[in-house]
């Protein structure tokens, strides 16, 4: 080979390295350093390979615990295998980075990368080469990236479960109220029974809290969306539509007076659900409005007024309107939650995973529940 293409080809190969390393380092930072959502290409990805691999186990689950099970594995092995992904990419750019500096054959090169990255020490480059001051700082910026991957996914780690620990408190606590799987109806007829709808007040207020920070940490730590609940029949994304249906219907139709805290609780859910939706570019109508179509029926309404009348819950006189109202609150949230129920794999529950969404795992295993 002419000397000159030689040279040319050693550069081209060098710049793949760094563009390589330039790429993951970035990937890292987006993924665990930077403060707001940012859908990374590497670790999206990295979570749809880990996804089909998963699918293939996913098939011979018979029962949705079965399921529930095995998919309760994928986001924690997922994250471990992140770091991996990265050092396997950077061992291979700065392998090319070796070869092109003239630090041995490929397979040396592959050698004195990997020994790098691991801070082995095993291999290093031939110090007669005239290139050995580069060879040098290359092995020492490997060693630095190696020991600076593997120390920001120990740093991810606790951060990611202080959030789902967070999140899982009001999750569990909701089993009290409405039942597993959580049911909007039973929450407001047993607050209803128990201490009368004034209780309900607290609860608006602390799920406007709780829909805040999940706006937050399920967008900048995306991972934690499929971290599965204790329980298999619980979900954060079922525990969330059931509120935001609760406070819907006490906004709509039940002869209440209106309560700020409930809309407000509602306004915080859809703007949460919105902003994961977009993180995961989930396609959504950013403004609806009724008359637009919603995945409830109106027979279903009705059935729950009935419901709630039998348990002693004062119902609006004006039932078309009590429906127009409802609709008018469930079509800002309609869409996002029940895309986020298939995209989570949500276990069943009323007016979120039960809905017709082809793909859900609610069809998958026939799952009905009265």
């Amino acid at each position: 080979m002419h000397p000159l293409i030689e040279l040319g080809l050693r550069a081209l190969v060098f710049l793949t390295g760094i563009v390589l390393v330039v790429f993951t380092l970035m990937a890292a930072v987006r993924t665990f350093v930077l403060p707001r959502g940012d859908n990374v290409l590497l670790t999206r990805l990295t979570f749809r390979l880990m996804f089909w691999v998963f699918s293939f186990r996913r098939k011979k689950a018979r029962t949705y615990e079965e399921l529930d099970r095995i998919m309760a594995l994928f986001a924690p092995v997922t994250l471990l295998v992140i770091p991996v992904v990265w050092l396997t990419i950077i061992i291979f750019a700065y392998t090319l980075m070796y070869w092109a500096i003239g630090a041995g054959t490929f397979y040396e090169s592959f050698k004195i990368s990997g020994s790098s990255v691991y801070t082995l020490g095993m291999f290093t480059a031939d110090t007669t080469n005239r290139d050995s001051l580069t060879a040098t700082i290359l092995e020492f910026s490997q060693a630095t990236i190696g020991l600076g991957l593997v120390a920001l996914l120990l740093a991810y780690l606790p951060t990611m479960y202080s959030a789902f620990q967070k999140r899982e408190t009001l999750v569990t606590m909701l089993e009290v109220r409405a039942d597993s799987p959580p049911s909007a109806v039973t929450l407001i007829t047993r607050a209803q029974g128990i201490r009368g709808l004034d209780v309900l007040k607290d609860l608006w207020e602390a799920w406007e809290v709780w829909f805040s920070e999940i706006d937050e940490s399920h967008t900048s730590l995306a991972p934690i969306n499929f971290f599965r609940s204790p329980q298999p029949d619980r979900s954060w994304i079922t525990a969330a539509g059931c509120v935001l249906d609760a406070a819907s219907l006490m906004s709509s139709v039940v002869d209440y007076p209106r309560s700020a805290e409930a809309q407000l609780c509602i306004r915080a859910g859809f703007v949460a659900l919105r902003h994961i939706a977009d993180f995961f570019r989930i396609p959504y109508d950013p403004d609806p409005h009724y008359p637009d179509p919603i995945s409830i029926t109106r027979e279903e309404f009705e059935e729950a007024l009935d419901q709630m009348a039998a348990e002693g819950v004062p119902i609006v006189a004006d039932r078309d309107q009590a429906w127009k109202d409802f609709a008018g609150w469930r079509v800002n949230y309609d869409t996002v939650l029940l895309e986020l129920c298939q995209l989570t794999m949500a276990p069943y529950a009323p007016w979120s995973s039960d809905r017709g969404v082809q793909r859900s795992v609610v069809g998958e295993f026939g799952v009905r529940r009265s």
